[in-house]
């Protein structure tokens, strides 16, 4: 009784082990890879993040780690998270998904409701829990790509009511997250769904529609939010207007700039000090490439290059269409917008207020990551459904009288 105990015990405390459980060992390779590759990627975003967000710790809380202990609370629920999504079957998993969605889509209307919704910077995204805070467009991203992906995998099968209810569905969540509003997150969002449909290999007649309909509410997003639009054209020239609507992106390019090509050294960052805003979220590349340079900007980009590279190796590798559809679209969620966020930084691409996976500060945003490279994992460790033979015993010599096929010659 007591071994026993002692083993539950065990089994429990692994879910709290970050990426070393020995049955890691019996992974495919690329399952095993892309559990170490995240588990990497982890560790370069929390160390990035201790630096440039310790200077604003020390400023506001008079502690200069307070934004990492309050990240870590993220990273221990989000690991325990990644392993179990990456140990539970897929179809189990999958089963928790159109509950998770509608519950999250409630949570998402919530962040309206004055009093309830907590709004930071204009922007209404959050529920107040607390000393925390609840961002059901972050978290609802994991469940996204697992219900979109079982509805898409199946939508030759399902009765047009269904697909009308579930489209519906999905159009109340993009409409819930603009109203917040949050158009990077609801263009990612329905990017990454129409991604998984074409993957899917849905009606191209059809596509084609939905994406015309997502640029035109876009356009109209733009026309009657000004800050949209002002983020879009001041990119273009950020030094016509270098003191209000170019600030943000100006202080990025000379933090990127002054790392030159090997950088400042690890918490050597000057625009972190109180030039660069945001530095903690959205522009916490800007001090990543300052303090590691060109070669450290290369090789983050070799990461998010060999992450995707291998994501879609597994997405292809898949024999079942259901599995293939979850790797693509937590391949687009992960990678995508790791790619929008440099982009930003860098001035390639409007600003917008997507985080960096794994690196910029946001409870919300490093369990979603997390459970989405849990589910990349899993389809990983399910794409070889090769069955192990026993050579040892289909080799054994059997009783004559079990071998009723042999004949005298």
């Amino acid at each position: 009784m007591k071994a026993k105990k002692t083993k539950v015990v065990k089994q429990y405390l692994s879910y709290f082990v970050p990426f070393v459980a020995p049955q890691v060992k019996s992974w495919t390779w690329e399952a095993r890879l892309l559990n170490w590759l995240t588990c990497v990627w982890l560790i370069i975003g929390l160390g990035t993040l201790m630096s440039a967000s310790y200077p604003e710790g020390m400023v506001n809380n008079n502690d200069g780690l307070y934004i990492l202990k309050r990240q870590m609370i993220g990273v221990a629920v989000g690991i325990v998270g990644f392993n179990l999504v990456s140990r539970l079957p897929l179809n189990k998993t999958i089963k928790i998904a159109p509950l998770m969605v509608l519950v999250f889509l409630v949570l998402i209307f919530a962040t309206l409701i004055p009093g309830l919704g907590k709004t930071t910077m204009g922007a209404s995204r959050w529920i107040a829990i607390g000393p925390f805070s609840l961002q059901p467009s972050e978290l609802i991203k994991p469940f996204l790509v697992l219900q979109s992906a079982y509805l898409f995998s199946r939508w030759h099968k399902l009765t047009n009511k269904v697909r009308l209810v579930w489209l519906i569905i999905f159009a109340l969540v993009l409409a819930g997250i603009l109203k917040q509003p949050n158009l990077s997150t609801t263009g990612l969002c329905g990017m990454s769904l129409w991604l998984i449909a074409l993957a899917a290999e849905l009606p191209l007649s059809q596509l084609l529609t939905v994406a015309g309909g997502g640029v035109g509410i876009a356009s109209l997003s733009i026309a009657l939010n000004p800050y949209q639009l002002d983020r879009i054209t001041s990119f273009l020239d950020p030094w016509q207007d270098y003191h209000n609507k170019g600030y943000q992106l100006i202080q990025s390019l000379l933090a990127i700039a002054s790392g030159s090509f090997s950088g400042s050294g690890y918490g050597l960052s000057q625009q972190k000090l109180s030039f660069l805003p945001i530095r903690s979220t959205d522009f916490i590349f800007a001090v990543y490439a300052e303090e590691f340079g060109f070669i450290g900007c290369v090789l983050l980009l070799l990461l998010i290059i060999g992450y995707g590279t291998l994501a879609l190796r597994v997405a292809i590798k898949c024999s079942q269409e259901l599995p293939r559809l979850v790797a693509v679209g937590a391949m687009v969620f992960i990678i995508g917008q790791s790619l929008i966020n440099i982009g930003v930084a860098t001035g390639s691409l409007p600003t917008t207020g997507l985080p960096l996976p794994f690196f910029s500060y946001g409870i919300n945003s490093i369990i979603a990551s997390l459970l989405l490279a849990g589910l990349l994992v899993r389809v990983a460790r399910e794409s070889n459904t090769t069955k192990i033979v026993n050579l040892k015993q289909s080799t054994a010599v059997q009783p004559i009288s079990s071998r009723s096929n042999l004949t005298r010659p």
